[in-house]
């Protein structure tokens, strides 16, 4: 009886066949354009993160500072001339910008009492106002990538699949060797877009709750500094 050698037709896909850079490489340009631009989204993401954790950091060490300086018993016109002369933030400022318009009402060329008690808190909300900024600059980047990123990929992975069925059709074959790399392909943008999201997401949502109890703080302190002022107004009025 004559034997007749078998072809194997099972062949083990290589190990690179769908790797990262493979799936990349192979993609539509458009769904490589897709993953780029959220790779970029990705690292500035975590470029961000890591600035505001440091600007964070160095904020609440700043208040711890100035709060035991402020209250430590020292005065206040010798913590003034310490702090006037180089650029502040946080609750340095907002004490700058008080006492600063203090001594403009008292030190003037006449005294201007009448209103000081609102200019002085007036000062100090645009103070706030630009300190809460400051902290805030940049957070609208992370709610855009973690709002949009799934979406950006998930057009990719369209983009992916509809080329994908292209190529079926063309080569009129269904086995799962012709349509999973195209699969793959498809399904990477939308892994890239959740990969970009997810870590924009949680840094946008502990970063915008530490704005918060930074900004309570400022609030907290300029209502404490305006009666302590406002002590002082009635004093020599």
């Amino acid at each position: 009886m004559q034997t007749v050698p078998v072809v194997g037709t099972n062949i083990a896909p290589s190990a690179t066949g769908l790797s990262l850079w493979a799936l990349f490489s192979h993609a539509n340009f458009v769904v490589q354009g897709v993953m780029v631009g959220l790779l970029v989204c990705s690292i500035w993401v975590w470029a961000i993160a890591i600035d505001k954790i440091v600007l964070y950091a160095r904020s609440r060490k700043d208040m711890d500072k100035f709060e035991g300086a402020f209250w430590s018993g020292e005065s206040l016109e010798d913590l003034y001339r310490t702090l006037s002369g180089k650029p502040n933030h946080s609750m340095a400022a907002l004490f700058v910008a008080a006492m600063r318009e203090w001594k403009r009402s008292f030190e003037g060329s006449g005294r201007s009492i009448a209103g000081l008690q609102m200019r002085i808190e007036k000062v100090m909300q645009v103070s706030i106002a630009r300190e809460i900024e400051r902290l805030e600059r940049r957070l609208l980047v992370l709610a855009t990538v973690g709002s949009a990123g799934p979406f950006v990929g998930l057009f990719g992975t369209v983009v992916g699949i509809m080329t994908s069925f292209q190529s079926i059709a063309a080569s009129k074959n269904t086995s799962l060797a012709v349509v999973a790399p195209g699969i793959a392909e498809a399904l990477f943008a939308t892994a890239m877009g959740l990969v970009a999201a997810i870590p924009a997401t949680i840094f946008y949502n502990k970063f915008a709750s530490e704005v918060n109890k930074q900004a309570q703080r400022l609030e907290g302190f300029a209502d404490e500094f305006a009666a302590i002022l406002s002590r002082q107004i009635d004093e020599r009025g």
